[in-house]
């Protein structure tokens, strides 16, 4: 039943944890708070598989805890999917909580879900995790060595049963070379905390992601000019259709492919026009073959001349910056919405079956060379939710128990992550993008962790 009052103040954070008294052999080590962590936690905890949490920052919340250093977030930074779609299942967000809630609402969620669950006392905070490596790499089954730099900034060692890694995937931020040097200010989104940065400036926005069509949004109030330079044409879907947030509508029965693309086409050419007329080029891709962008209001601001579209940069030259169609145009600030890279530097990428632009997993979470490594959040897919991520620890935790009770159903999962992995693309043909690597459709992705977690029960 849904509790319309349990978000609160965040609370104090926890000393050093109860679990920590533990044998380390016989646990499990989790590296992240944040909300593919605080799944992980909740589901380990669930089926009694020991474990011990590490995070860097001093409390829970990952990126929407924009008090942490690590914080990619804006203060202007709201869910681009509605919070019935993106919560957890067991533990909805108050009633009172806007339909696309700030980054302050997600942590206050974050913090209530941790102490609801008497989940802080689990981890260490303020400990960084520097190293993870196999204690034998020849041996399927090695243990696994995690050193970690303590709040005193000491090194500490321990060896553990096994890993899992939920530090997230929006924290290093991806910064492609230009040619030509840029004399003003040239930063990336990770950098972007507030409007005011934009006062009497000329902006150039990089990347018409999400990230980028917000932050235009926000810089027309402030910059002088904003313009936003682009490379290929998109999607766009409005947060809101019939009065009703946009991912809400739809029956519970997935459409084929070829039908959900057309029909959905259709729906937004009624709702955002054609975007090509404000000087987006046309997409050279069918509709979901890239993550759309669900904000409508960057295209209100160029109906209304706020903001203007420019061509790929071919190279600075001073203030000026030259485009690939021959014009030109003088800037103060060139901000990178370029999107983030997959980023886990205390582990050996062979260890995670690291491929081209991103690990290969099976089911986007389990190594294939070790039997107790798993990664939670390394996925995307247009309405997963973090009650997809939450499945997919689901998934971890009874697979982790199965293995210690040597259940028939772990051993056959164990081989499986040992072979071909599942096509969960539900029929896709996904643009060849870094961020779009590790891309699956929704409803493949979770009927398969679904499937999987139920031959475990």
């Amino acid at each position: 039943m849904r509790n319309p009052n349990h978000i609160g103040p965040a609370p104090v954070a926890a000393g050093r944890p109860l679990a920590a008294l533990e044998p380390t052999q016989d646990m499990i080590a989790l590296i992240g708070a944040g909300p593919s962590g605080l799944a992980g936690a909740r589901n380990l905890q669930k089926q009694g598989v020991a474990f011990q949490g590490f995070e860097a920052h001093t409390d829970v919340g990952g990126l929407w805890n924009i008090a942490n250093p690590r914080s990619t977030v804006y203060e202007s930074a709201h869910l681009i999917s509605s919070k019935r779609m993106t919560e957890f299942a067991e533990y909805p967000m108050a009633d009172s909580v806007a339909d696309y809630p700030s980054h302050r609402d997600l942590c206050r969620y974050f913090s209530d879900f941790a102490d609801h669950f008497d989940l802080r006392r689990h981890f260490r905070f303020g400990v960084s995790v520097e190293r993870v490596e196999p204690v034998d790499a020849a041996d399927t089954n090695t243990p696994w060595r995690v050193t970690v730099r303590n709040a005193q900034g000491e090194l500490e060692s321990a060896q553990y049963k096994g890993v899992v890694i939920a530090n997230g995937i929006l924290a290093e931020p991806n910064v492609p070379k230009f040619e030509g040097h840029f004399a003003g200010q040239l930063m990336h989104t990770s950098q972007y905390k507030r409007a005011s940065q934009f006062t009497g400036k000329r902006v150039l926005i990089v990347g018409a992601g999400n990230s980028g069509c917000d932050i235009a949004v926000d810089a027309v109030h402030y910059a002088d000019q904003v313009d936003i330079s682009v490379r290929r044409g998109y999607y766009f879907v409005p947060k809101y259709v019939f009065g009703k947030p946009a991912d809400t509508i739809g029956g519970k029965r997935p459409l084929p492919r070829w039908l959900k693309q057309t029909v959905d086409t259709m729906v937004l050419k009624w709702f955002t026009g054609d975007p090509v007329r404000f000087g987006f080029p046309k997409p050279d891709y069918k509709m979901y073959e890239s993550h759309p962008i669900v904000n409508s209001l960057i295209l209100h601001h160029l109906g209304h001349g706020d903001i203007h579209v420019k061509a790929d940069i071919a190279r600075f030259d001073g203030h000026t910056v030259h485009f690939k169609d021959g014009s030109q145009q003088d800037y103060d600030m060139v901000l990178l919405a370029t999107g983030y890279s997959l980023h886990y530097p205390f582990i050996d990428r062979n260890c995670l079956n690291w491929q081209g632009m991103a690990p290969k997993l099976y089911m986007n979470i389990f190594a294939p060379k070790y039997t107790q490594l798993a990664v939670l959040g390394m996925v995307e897919a247009s309405g997963l939710g973090w009650q997809g991520r939450y499945e997919q620890a689901e998934l971890v935790a009874r697979y982790f128990k199965g293995l210690q009770t040597q259940q028939p159903a772990a051993k056959q999962l164990q081989a499986a992550i040992a072979g071909p992995a599942p096509d969960l693309s539900g029929g896709y043909q996904y643009l060849q993008l870094e961020r779009m690597a590790f891309y699956v459709n929704k409803d493949a992705y979770r009927s398969a962790v679904r499937e999987a977690v139920a031959k475990l029960a």
